[in-house]
């Protein structure tokens, strides 16, 4: 079965596609022939993943999936949040948003912190959300070369490790994302009509 992730994150479709049986067939949007940008103009994590998703199906009449996800920092009162991809500026470069994140936290000693995915899934009028949700803190420095986005500063818990100290296989076992991406296969396997 094909379906399409609402994302040309090619590092979010690396993970997905290590998650996914192979029975299905993940395509993201440029292999799906979709190069425009699709809005994310919601105000939480949850209505920008339902928007993508929607957005897909009414226009492309697609069945597919989109994602977003959201770092949330106790002591930033949950910031970044919903805006975490975009916290430095409209660019979504991934080193500034690190970067004024680990300047913000330079003398706040409450390091507490959560990551959270929101799978979103469309098919005819019917849509589905899974969340996925891992608890950790935020790091003193950024440490490690493998993952993306804040993987570098964030210590999942029970873990001495950054999300980029660890090879994709660790991580995927932990990850807030596997964890949603769990929940919606196991709905894909077991509903009757896909």
């Amino acid at each position: 079965m094909k379906l399409i992730f609402a994302t040309n994150n090619e590092y979010k479709l690396e993970e997905i596609r290590a998650n996914v049986p192979e029975k299905y067939q993940i395509l993201g949007l440029r292999e799906a022939g979709i190069v425009e940008e699709i809005p994310e103009t919601q105000d939480t994590i949850e209505g920008n993943a339902l928007e993508k998703a929607r957005y897909i199906f009414k226009k492309y009449s697609f069945v597919c999936f989109a994602d977003d996800t959201g770092l949330e920092v106790q002591a930033l009162h949950n910031k970044p949040g919903v805006h975490s991809a975009r916290y430095a500026g409209s660019d979504g470069d991934s080193k500034k948003n690190t970067d004024k994140l680990l300047m913000e936290m330079k003398q706040v000693n409450n390091r507490s912190a959560r990551f959270r995915t929101i799978i979103a899934y469309a098919k005819n009028d019917s849509l589905k959300t899974f969340e996925g949700l891992i608890q950790g803190s935020i790091a003193y420095q950024a440490i490690g070369v493998n993952g993306f986005g804040y993987d570098p500063v964030f210590i999942p818990s029970g873990s001495t490790k950054t999300f980029a100290e660890m090879p994709l296989v660790e991580k995927n076992k932990i990850s807030h994302r596997s964890i949603a991406l769990q929940k919606f296969v196991a709905y894909l396997n077991q509903a009757a009509d896909i």
